[in-house]
């Protein structure tokens, strides 16, 4: 079985070698995709991230991992897929929003954001955008990084988040199996407790618990 990567924004492939590492150890051909926010525009980056999964779906069954906004992207490009190409057997979203990230719509207008994430930083703060994506039709895992600070000073407040995404901002009623972990959002790629459930979950030995959890899982 074949694994790819996509990892999150203003990361490289180089955040998701531990997890890949892991997941080679275990038989799966790890494999990883990249991006540059600066250059690439949204559209842009989903339309080559459309054909290497092509090219994937080909070859042998599959499973995606998305950290951040490489969730994002991998459902895009899962859904721009051409008919009749054979789906993944599960896609794993790492700490990705699933509507309009909060930090994003606090720092859309200010300029050295919009520098350094452009197009795709504009994405994740438009509700209309982020809505036009939509489900995918594969079996999905969200794992859920709950270590982030939380006080009324902060932009999350008392809500469980993992320093970047509150749980309510990647959770969604299609995701059905989702995890809490005790991570914070930047290490969710190279943590030890993700690669487990990313295995469980292709054996097939862990059951899916419905809601998201806001206590770590153990």
């Amino acid at each position: 079985m074949q694994a790819l990567f996509v990892h999150g924004m203003g990361r490289s492939p180089l955040s998701g070698s531990l997890l890949l590492w892991k997941l080679h150890r275990a038989g799966l051909k790890a494999r990883v995709f990249g991006y540059m926010t600066t250059i690439d525009h949204f559209s842009e980056i989903t339309a080559r991230l459309t054909s290497r999964i092509s090219e994937l779906a080909a070859r042998d069954e599959y499973i995606l991992i998305g950290h951040s906004l490489g969730g994002v992207l991998l459902r895009a490009a899962v859904n721009s897929l051409p008919a009749g190409t054979q789906p993944p057997r599960h896609l794993f979203l790492l700490g990705s929003p699933t509507r309009p990230a909060r930090l994003a719509e606090l720092l859309k207008d200010n300029p050295l954001y919009r520098a350094l994430t452009r197009d795709c930083g504009q994405l994740l703060a438009s509700e209309e955008r982020m809505n036009r994506i939509g489900p995918v039709s594969a079996p999905v895992t969200g794992v859920i990084g709950v270590r982030g600070f939380r006080s009324h000073h902060g932009p999350f407040g008392h809500e469980v988040n993992d320093g970047i995404v509150s749980v309510a901002e990647v959770s969604a009623a299609w995701i059905t199996d989702e995890v809490a972990v005790p991570v914070v959002h930047t290490l969710l790629p190279s943590s030890r407790r993700v690669a487990e459930i990313i295995l469980k979950r292709i054996e097939g030995s862990h059951p899916c618990r419905t809601n998201a959890p806001t206590t770590p899982a153990r």
